[in-house]
């Protein structure tokens, strides 16, 4: 595996998806925090978008970061819950190749155990071509939450994805403690 100085940026989109935001009646918190979190996984923001929950808007978008500027990996925020306008985890299951549901697993877990509210969430992550695609919360706090979660996997997934060669031994301080 190639050691961190030796590892290439990770080309990152954000997109947010929020009417309230795309009609300027609210700060995008959610896609801050998002933007904060990249440096401490190597990402690089190539683009940020914050637009409606629109079906068609949030498909191109994920089409076109992936396909076109070719991102190592789209960070969604908002739409994932199980209201009306809640759309972006069909619209992302509809544009990848094949989901990693081990991820989302990973992240609604840790959500039930601070609110029962984690129930209701349904992340989607894929992989559409060499993108990964993570659906998360809306809420910033839940965004942070999930964002820890996921931190140690983001530059291996993102290795296995480029067809990098790779170490699958988590490193020492991320390995589970072994009982005598």
């Amino acid at each position: 595996m190639a050691g961190e100085q030796e590892r290439r940026p990770i080309r990152v989109g954000v997109m947010t998806m929020s009417d309230l935001g795309a009609r300027g009646q609210r700060e995008d918190t959610s896609g801050d925090r998002i933007v904060d979190f990249l440096p401490g996984v190597g990402g690089d923001l190539v683009e940020r978008v914050l637009i409606p929950d629109d079906r068609e808007q949030i498909r191109s978008n994920l089409v076109r970061l992936a396909d076109e500027h070719n991102v190592d990996l789209v960070l969604t925020t908002g739409g994932t819950g199980i209201a009306p306008r809640d759309v972006t985890p069909d619209v992302t299951a509809s544009v990848v190749d094949y989901q990693v549901p081990g991820i989302a697993e990973a992240m609604r877990a840790m959500s039930i155990q601070k609110t029962p509210f984690g129930m209701l969430s349904r992340q989607v992550v894929g992989v559409r071509g060499r993108t990964l695609i993570v659906n998360l919360p809306g809420s910033p706090k839940a965004v942070t939450e999930c964002l820890e979660v996921i931190r140690p996997i983001i530059p291996h997934a993102v290795d296995l994805i480029r067809g990098s060669p790779t170490d699958h031994t988590p490193p020492k301080d991320e390995r589970p403690e072994r009982s005598a």
